[in-house]
């Protein structure tokens, strides 16, 4: 069987009606549980949000913001939609950032991503995630676990010990990083152990460059990637097609603007955004703050959910200027005042030694009129005297830069 389950292979209109359908009952059911959603979802009826467009309306929970909303309710927040104590674990992420474990069975949605990455029930995993203070060793436990696979938690370092314990145990596949898997088979090579048994992976935490994923090809690993997070868990991942990843089916998966709530059109790189439907830790309009852009045209590996570029950048490009910090949030700003604009792009440089801001502008016609009027805006927005720049659309790249600091020092 090549798919993990039928709804891989679903009709997308029956997938958007069903999301839409769950996204009501979050909606609600986050209101009336948790502290934080009950609060900045005041005034919202659930049912007006059965539509992209009532889903767009809604206010984003920006990752960046979740270090000062624990600190003002420890230790989640407010977000939690059950007690912590009632928590099958709590973790902690650099920040610190706390995270917690619900109480489904594999409530990351990993057993999806392995069972793509060509794992199956009775395989043996070795696991060189962190399985200290971080959450990122259970994620894949937990679908590991639902899978019906054993699992060897080998942790990180001690790349000698890992390398005796996969000759001994002779795993079926591997999942960490992506460079401690090669760190791995070049001391298997360099001791003479063998670890053929190894013959797939499932890797994340950083970029998976093409020159590893060959070189561990040409020893007899197939690799996939996954992209997850602590707060969420599975995101997206890879398939035997090796083009793009596919979004993980018990997600709502937009595609915003950065600085904004704004979805951008089929294609432009933006702000991942993610609503979950966990019961006990719901998240909606969960900013994530990475970049990336959805891939036209459904995926050759038969799975008809949408896919994402991958991991493109970081959407907080905040950056300081003569002094005073500069946002995101400033530049969508200027953009909401001149509604004529299509795309803005602050471009930072400091020649001879002294910042100087351009605001790049998208715009079709009548640039010199409002010359002035946006010069005045970005002054008024960043308390920054700048200068404008305008183009034709399309003119600005589509790296989802809205800030861009060029400065050499």
């Amino acid at each position: 069987m090549s798919f993990y389950d039928p709804l891989e292979t679903r009709d997308p209109e029956e997938r958007e009606a069903d999301l839409m359908d769950r996204l009501v009952r979050q909606v609600a059911h986050a209101k009336e549980a948790t502290h934080h959603y009950f609060q900045a979802l005041a005034g919202i009826n659930p049912f007006d949000c059965a539509t992209r467009e009532g889903l767009a309306r809604l206010p984003l929970t920006r990752k960046r913001d979740l270090i000062e909303l624990q600190q003002k309710q420890a230790p989640f927040g407010g977000l939690n939609a059950i007690a912590p104590n009632k928590a099958k674990r709590v973790f902690a992420s650099p920040g610190p950032i706390y995270e917690m474990q619900g109480n489904e069975a594999d409530p990351w949605r990993m057993a999806r991503v392995l069972y793509a990455a060509g794992f199956r029930h009775g395989d043996l995993i070795h696991n060189c995630f962190s399985y200290h203070f971080t959450p990122g060793a259970f994620i894949f436990e937990g679908g590991a676990r639902k899978l019906g696979c054993s699992v060897f938690p080998g942790g990180t370092g001690q790349t000698e010990q890992q390398v005796q314990a996969m000759a001994q145990l002779r795993p079926d596949g591997y999942v960490g990083t992506p460079s401690f898997l090669r760190i791995i088979v070049e001391k298997g090579e360099e001791m003479g152990a063998d670890i053929s048994s190894l013959r797939k992976a499932c890797v994340s935490g950083e970029a998976l460059p093409g020159v590893t994923r060959d070189w561990l090809r040409e020893r007899g690993i197939s690799v996939r990637q996954c992209y997850a997070t602590a707060d969420v868990g599975a995101i997206a991942y890879e398939t035997d097609a090796e083009e793009g990843l596919v979004v993980e089916e018990g997600l709502l998966v937009e595609i915003v603007r950065p600085g904004t709530g704004d979805p951008v059109p089929l294609g432009e790189v933006g702000e991942v955004v993610v609503t979950s439907f966990s019961p006990d830790y719901p998240l909606i309009r969960f900013a994530t703050g990475d970049l990336s852009a959805i891939l036209p045209a459904r995926s050759p590996c038969g799975r008809t959910n949408i896919r994402l570029k991958g991991w493109l950048g970081r959407a907080d490009q905040t950056t300081k200027v003569r002094g005073m910090f500069v946002h995101p949030e400033q530049i969508a700003e200027i953009g909401r005042r001149h509604p004529e604009i299509s795309r803005l792009r602050l471009v930072v440089e400091n020649p001879e030694g002294q910042d100087r801001m351009t605001l790049h502008c998208e715009i079709a016609a009548g640039a010199e009129a409002l010359d002035r009027a946006v010069v005045d805006s970005l002054r008024e927005a960043t308390r920054l005297r700048g200068e404008v720049a305008f183009c034709a659309p399309g003119g600005l790249p589509n790296d989802g830069k809205v800030i861009e600091d060029k400065r050499v020092y």
